[in-house]
């Protein structure tokens, strides 16, 4: 996660979000801390999605250096991107 997705964390916290196995876990974490989450921390716990629809940011790095592929399993439509920049890979 970006360091700076953690400012105003305490040592604490910071230990306890990296523990978190998944986005549920952490965004359970923040409920539980009673930790409001900012616009830019949940667009990184929900993958990176931002609110233009073309443009994914990275959760790892930050960089919008993202390339994006898109499955259909019947209904379901998954998008997975990976960063040019760290090669985080995530899904959608």
């Amino acid at each position: 996660m970006r360091k700076e997705l953690l400012k105003g964390l305490t040592e604490d916290q910071i230990q306890k979000v990296k523990a978190c196995d998944n986005n549920s876990d952490l965004l359970q974490l923040a409920k539980d801390e009673g930790v409001e989450l900012t616009e830019d921390q949940l667009d990184a716990v929900n993958g990176g999605f931002c609110t233009n629809t073309t443009t994914y940011v990275c959760p790892e790095c930050g960089s919008t250096d993202v390339t994006t592929t898109e499955s259909t399993n019947g209904i379901k439509k998954t998008y997975y991107h990976k960063c040019k920049n760290c090669q985080h890979y995530w899904s959608v």
